[in-house]
């Protein structure tokens, strides 16, 4: 019951976040490299927020995966960032859902239940980036972005699996 919850309050977060990024697009118009860079901005503020919620409550491996994603949130930030200048992209950056909201909280932080819940929670915010990005290279407007793109969504690709599968396996 709880997992269903946490799946619940992660997809409702995530429509809360594509809202607020304007990932929500008219069906004529993809997204803009502007668009595309406010997305990853949010989901890496995601991913940061995974990590203090961790440092909360989590257990070791939760709190291993969340500092590993949040280092790696940090380091596409800082690409994103030399992208932005030099395009003069101003991203709209929204409000997203705080992260502890949509983890559940049981009596041990070293539950499964726990675990499949960070993990459950990661996997809308990647597939509407995911989502972001093939929208985007369907017509890219600015080069340096695309190819960042390009490099990006395997990436993102694998890591959603790898946390669809550790979610089954818990």
């Amino acid at each position: 019951m709880r997992v269903l919850v946490a799946i619940m309050m992660a997809f409702i977060s995530t429509v809360a976040l594509a809202d607020s990024t304007g990932a929500r697009k008219p069906l004529d118009r993809p997204p803009s490299a502007t668009d595309v860079i406010g997305g990853l901005y949010n989901f890496s503020r995601f991913q940061q927020g995974l990590l203090e919620s961790t440092d909360l409550k989590g257990n070791a491996e939760v709190k291993h995966l969340a500092a590993l994603r949040a280092e790696e949130a940090a380091k596409r930030d800082k690409a994103l960032k030399q992208i932005q200048e030099t395009i003069g992209a101003e991203p709209r950056v929204g409000k997203t859902t705080p992260v502890a909201a949509s983890l559940i909280e049981p009596e041990t932080s070293d539950g499964p239940s726990y675990v499949r819940s960070f993990y459950a929670s990661q996997i809308p915010e990647y597939e509407s980036a995911i989502k972001l990005l093939e929208s985007y290279l369907k017509a890219p407007d600015n080069i340096a972005l695309a190819a960042f793109a390009r490099e990006l969504l395997p990436v993102l690709r694998a890591q959603v699996k790898d946390a669809e599968r550790t979610m089954a396996d818990k």
